[in-house]
This record gives C-alpha cells, structure tokens and sequence, in this order.
C-alpha cells in the first residue's frame, strides 16, 4: 500500500487530514510544498490537483482531493475507530458540521490568517514576487480578495466578515456542545476532527478570547487538545519558523482583531 499526502504545515485542511490518518493510526508518506513559496503552482503538481490547493491524497496511484472526501475516504477504507456515526440522523448532523467547514469556515479562515501573518512573509518578497504570488490563484475573485489581504491588511472589507463569523460559529458550537461531550453527541467524530484545525488556528493567531466566555466550547477545544492525534497533526509538520512568525504576528494583530470584535 502507497499513500502518499500533499500538503503544508500550515495549511489547515491538511491539517484536517493528518488528524484522520492520526486517528485511525494511518502509516503515510509526506510530500510537503511549500504553498507561501508558491511550491502549489508547479506544472507537476497541478497535474494532481488544478486548484493548486492542498492536500491532495494519492493512494496506490489514484488521486482522491478535497479535505472532507479525502477524510471520508480514509475512514471508509482503513481499518481503525470509526469516526462516521452509524445512526442516519447523527451521520447527516455531523456532515452539517463539515459542509459548514467547506463552505463557511474555511472562506473565513484565510483573510484572518492572510492579515495576521501570511501577508508579512510574502511581502519579504519583491514587488514582482507578491505579485506572481497573487497571480498564482486560479480563482479570479480569490485572486483580488488576496490582494486586498496583502495590501489593504485590516482595511480589507472582508478581514470584518470574517471575525464576525468566527464569532457566531463559536456561539454556535457553544449551543450544539450544551450537554454533548461531542458536536454531534457522545462520540469523537470528523466534525470534531473538520473543526479542530480552525479552533487551533484562532488560538495561534490569539483569537482564543473569543471563547473566554463560552465555557462549553473550551471544554471541548481542552478534549481535543488532550488527543493522542493532536500534537502529531497539528504541530508535527509545522516548520519552528513558521509557527513562531504565526503566533508572534497573531500577538501583534490581537488590538486590530479586538477593535473588529468590539464594534456595534
């Protein structure tokens, strides 16, 4: 068996995706790009994935891509602890949960992160490199929302968006974990595995008052961090360098990130 894993330390749908093969205790073999780098964009590599995203699952030759289908795949082929419920019901609750992440959580992850830190790596660049950086999205529109991240930084009218929806989802998380232990009932499942990358994001970039006063979903983010999966995925594959530029620009942005949370 050859499973082989595209993805970055920091990316957090990778991230995703080394927790599922750390839960059901996976062997796997990295092969880690550089997405700050560009290393995404190479004729190679987009063979394997045209979006130029991350990760991409490669198992005895054949490609699977998107985190939460590759996160199913995983689950549905290896052997190890089930993390789809068996009940209809609570399997169609805990896909909730990821569709949320996919469509809502993810789009609202990266003008936070880009802001905080990423913008600062890749404006190190030249002019000409920020703008091949820019160029190297596929998706127009994402194109220019990621100009206005590395230009315009907090004044990019969506970064406003983005913290506002951190914070209804927590709000949300807070009334789904009232008398749960799990987001979708008493068993670990891949809605607590979609969400973990992202809560551990928001602590990283020092967002984690944002739950001060949600107690239940505190509890839950101290579970998760007391898995066996956690470390390995999260931080096993994040460069020194790269964590510490994170947390220590998440330390610098929390004032503008405070100013967004306290407006009316």
């Amino acid at each position: 068996m050859a499973l082989e894993l595209y993805h970055h330390g920091s990316s957090v749908c990778a991230a995703k995706v080394r927790l599922v093969l750390a839960e059901k205790d996976v062997p796997w073999q990295g092969r880690y790009l550089d997405i700050l780098a560009g290393e995404h964009h190479t004729p190679e590599y987009l063979k394997l994935n045209p979006k130029a995203v991350v990760p991409t699952l490669v198992h005895d030759g054949r490609v699977i891509r998107e985190s939460s289908v590759i996160s199913e795949y995983i689950d549905d082929v290896f052997p190890g602890p089930d993390l789809k419920p068996r009940d209809p019901f609570v399997l169609a609750n805990m896909r909730l949960w990821t569709k949320l992440v996919d469509e809502e959580v993810h789009p609202s992850t990266r003008p936070v992160t880009y802001v905080a830190t990423h913008r600062h790596t890749i404006m190190k660049g030249s002019p000409e490199e920020v703008e091949k950086h820019i160029a190297g999205d596929p998706d127009p529109v994402w194109r220019e929302r990621k100009r206005g991240w590395i230009y315009q930084g907090f004044d990019a009218p969506d970064v406003r968006i983005a913290i506002r929806f951190f914070d209804k989802l927590l709000g949300d998380m807070e009334a789904a974990l009232d008398g749960s232990v799990w987001l979708t009932g008493d068993e670990y499942t891949l809605a607590d595995g979609a969400l973990t990358p992202y809560l551990n994001r928001l602590e990283m970039l020092s967002l984690s008052p944002m739950w001060s006063n949600r107690p239940n979903v505190a509890r839950w983010f101290d579970q998760v961090k007391a898995r066996a999966s956690f470390e390995p995925a999260l931080f096993g594959c994040l460069p020194d360098d790269l964590k510490s530029a994170m947390i220590e620009n998440g330390l610098k942005a929390w004032p503008e990130y405070k100013k967004i949370l306290e407006e009316n």
